[in-house]
């Protein structure tokens, strides 16, 4: 059985990042930049006015200026300022040559047409040319994830398509005949799938297209032949379920007559022992347990992972943890690496505080959709104290350190 950190590796050496394709940048948000995004002119393209005004030169004031025109955004002024003279200027207008510093407007004074102008500094209210960047330079490196700001930036660079990795396609299998489709017709014997819904989810949130199908009998034929439709389309196959040792449960022996290997038997993690992975000429596969807390803490642990690696993301978030101040003392941890559903809080002070659940039961789905962080208690931790400091980690990328 292996360990969590072990488990991990041997996934991610099992997979390569993907290769890239392009997207509009209306699309781009979330995606993973695949090469460098390099400027191919000035920000700005000249200098411009910070404040709405008038731009003149700092050698003439205080004087009496005569106005001979106007530079506004997107109508720049085409003469040369002479001594003596002034033009009105608006914010992000271009600062007409021979000007060197721009006068706001609260402080201008404006006497028979003539400005009556301070001394001012060169350089005044002027926001120079490539300020923002520079024609050359490189503006986002490969594995950047596209932030709002990093969309705002490449449209500022004039990019309208982005290079970016592939999002990896993931097919969710779930199954047993205890498990029957939300709004389906449902016997009193049955309960509703829920974990591939979350898996589904969680994989979305960490950047990959996930594709879910209904629910597969407890029948060896039925798994493989939805296994080799789901191959022919994804990077990843994720099975839930049907990975115990009990009688009915067929998922990794389907998956025999597709020539898996199996690399990870179990893991030593709680919850979720049951979780393996394998490869298949066709593609990986990783297993996962059918009770729904196991296969979102097992997803969030592994399946977050595998997704940064296939898209090669530069500073991958899944593995970062935050400390956090226990609320309450945590008993003595077992044998296996345990993940308890929590909430994290800042106090008045921006400190994170974090309590366990009442409830770990794997199966209650309440519990899991409360929390918003794991917390972390290694294989036969002794029993942690409150105010005791503790390592979370978050559900969603966005939260992550």
């Amino acid at each position: 059985m292996h360990s969590v950190e072990a488990a991990l590796e041997i996934m991610l050496a099992a997979i390569k990042p993907l290769a890239g394709t392009e997207v509009a940048l209306d699309e781009a948000l979330g995606r993973t930049l695949a090469t460098p995004l390099r400027a191919r002119r000035d920000q700005p393209p000249f200098a411009a006015s910070a404040m709405d005004g008038y731009a003149l030169r700092s050698a003439d004031p205080p004087a009496a200026l005569r106005i001979i025109g106007e530079s506004a955004a997107g109508h720049g002024f085409d003469g040369v300022l002479s001594s003596g003279e002034a033009v009105r200027i608006s914010t992000g207008a271009p600062v007409p040559a021979g000007a060197d510093t721009v006068l706001i407007q609260e402080d201008a004074r404006i006497e028979n047409d003539a400005l009556i102008a301070p001394s001012m500094s060169r350089g005044k209210n002027i926001r120079a040319q490539s300020c923002d960047f520079s024609s050359g330079d490189i503006l986002l490196a490969p594995g950047a994830v596209m932030s709002p700001g990093a969309v705002a930036l490449a449209a500022s660079a004039g990019f309208a398509r982005l290079p970016v990795i592939s999002a990896p396609r993931i097919a969710i299998l779930s199954g047993g005949d205890e498990i029957a489709a939300p709004g389906a017709a449902i016997r009193a014997d049955q309960v509703f799938d829920s974990a591939s819904y979350g898996v589904a989810a969680l994989a979305q949130t960490w950047g990959a297209q996930a594709k879910r199908q209904s629910p597969l009998p407890d029948d060896e034929d039925a798994i493989v032949r939805a296994a080799r439709a789901a191959f022919e389309m994804c990077d990843l196959l994720v099975l839930i379920g049907g990975a115990s040792v009990g009688p009915h449960d067929h998922a990794r022996a389907a998956m025999q007559s597709l020539e898996l290997e199996v690399l990870i038997e179990k893991v030593s993690v709680k919850p979720g022992k049951p979780t393996w992975f394998g490869i298949t000429p066709y593609g990986p596969v990783l297993g996962l347990p059918g009770n729904p807390a196991s296969a979102l803490v097992c997803a969030r642990l592994f399946l977050a992972a595998m997704l940064e690696k296939f898209l090669a993301r530069a500073h991958p978030r899944s593995q970062r943890s935050v400390q956090a101040r226990l609320l309450a003392a945590l008993p003595a941890n077992g044998a296996r690496e345990s993940y308890l559903r929590g909430i994290l809080e800042t106090d008045e002070n921006g400190s994170c505080r974090v309590r366990a659940l009442h409830d770990q039961d794997s199966s209650l789905v309440t519990v899991l959709s409360q929390s918003n962080v794991l917390i972390r208690r290694e294989a036969n931790a002794p029993p942690a104290s409150a105010e005791a400091l503790v390592s979370c980690l978050f559900w969603l990328p966005m939260d992550a350190p």
